[in-house]
């Protein structure tokens, strides 16, 4: 592969840790979608990019089903942004002959990109869509097609919503594993909105939550959120990642505490639950929204094992000098092994993983484009 460097094999002490698990690890780029594959204790990358020369933005990795599916939005300077799916575990993709994802005409919108896929919880057929502008569609035929939540996008105080630096786009979708009609969702930079009712109503929940670039820093709806994750063991606990600020929801949202407190800074785009481990979260601080690079020039992952009460630094195998690698809202990730793999990619270019839910970590690629999202799990 010209211009980029993918690792080979894991030392044999963490090849002793992951036994003979496979991984699919699904690296979306400004340039393309790499994708690497663990056999044991070996990763190997395919030799080319898929969708060479398209920004990759969204990635999902489908498991529900007897054969996984990987969906991937990708964005054509030439061609426009569409929604990809493979039943191959990548080899193939194939493209809907009409676009997947497309606004009516009647709202008079288009498709700048798809910023979220997102395999509901307790669906097995469904898939949810988040878009720029700011929209939410959902798929029953696991993302081939799919259809606009009209109730959120003619939600009353949209005509208020602001773009945030990177667009207005509907970045997050958190489905609950107990109730197909509870969704939640956080766009950039309008905050957070819930349903309870399947789609056909939505509230804001941003209680709690700070909007210090804005004269009332304490709005109903336009905090900046960039990301939110849901919390292994509690389902209404979720933990959430602001243009300034990390906090914790005990109620689905309805209301948020602030826990960033250990953190060298609460801004930040990315944010990442255990897989298994209950009060176990992950984030990757950023200097400040003027200083867009790792906290105090440190590559490091923050790990909570207890709600965000305290947080500890992840540091060995990580880069030890200044470092200027930012982690984006969707870069950062964890698979469903035991134990848990966590996955991050940078705008250097480099991708690093640990297989022991964060202890240590090992460089597996440098020199790629730009990495917009990370996506990994068991197959």
């Amino acid at each position: 592969m010209v211009g980029c460097r993918l690792a080979g094999v894991w030392d044999k002490d963490v090849a002793e840790v992951i036994g003979m698990t496979e991984v699919l690890l699904a690296v979306g780029t400004r340039k393309g979608l790499f994708i690497g594959r663990r056999r044991g204790s070996a990763w190997e990358f395919d030799e080319s990019p898929y969708f060479n020369a398209q920004a990759v933005y969204s990635v999902a990795i489908d498991t529900r089903g007897t054969t996984p599916r990987l969906l991937a939005g990708g964005d054509s300077a030439h061609w426009g942004p569409s929604v990809f799916h493979s039943d191959d575990l990548g080899r193939s993709w194939a493209e809907p002959a009409q676009p997947a994802v497309k606004f009516p005409k009647d709202t008079g919108a288009s498709l700048e990109r798809v910023w979220q896929l997102h395999p509901a919880a307790a669906e097995p057929d469904v898939v949810y869509a988040g878009t720029e502008p700011a929209a939410l569609y959902r798929s029953e035929d696991r993302g081939e097609t799919f259809e606009l939540v009209r109730p959120l996008w003619e939600h009353p105080t949209r005509a208020r919503w602001e773009p945030g630096g990177g667009g207005e786009g509907l970045h997050t979708v958190v489905t609950d594993r107990r109730d197909p009609r509870a969704v939640t969702v956080a766009v950039s930079a309008a905050g957070v909105f819930r349903t309870t009712d399947g789609g056909a109503s939505w509230t804001p929940s941003n209680s709690g939550v700070s909007a210090v670039f804005l004269p009332n820093p304490n709005p109903e709806f336009g905090q900046c959120v960039h990301k939110i994750t849901q919390d292994a063991g509690t389902p209404d606990r979720l933990y959430l990642q602001n243009h300034w600020g990390v906090y914790r929801s005990d109620d689905a949202g309805a209301h948020w505490s602030d826990i960033g407190e250990g953190l060298p800074s609460t801004f930040g785009f990315a944010a990442a639950a255990h897989p298994h481990r209950a009060e176990a979260a992950y984030v990757f601080p950023i200097n400040a929204d003027t200083d867009r690079v790792p906290a105090d020039r440190r590559c490091r992952v923050f790990r909570t094992a207890d709600a965000g009460k305290s947080w500890d630094p992840l540091t060995a195998g990580l880069p030890q000098e200044d470092h200027y690698g930012t982690v984006l809202r969707d870069a950062l990730c964890t698979d469903d092994a035991d134990p848990a793999g966590v996955y991050f990619g940078n705008r250097n270019g480099e991708v690093f993983a640990s297989a022991d839910e964060g202890d240590s970590w090992r460089q597996l690629a440098s020199h790629l484009p730009d990495v917009l999202c990370v996506r990994a799990a068991v197959i």
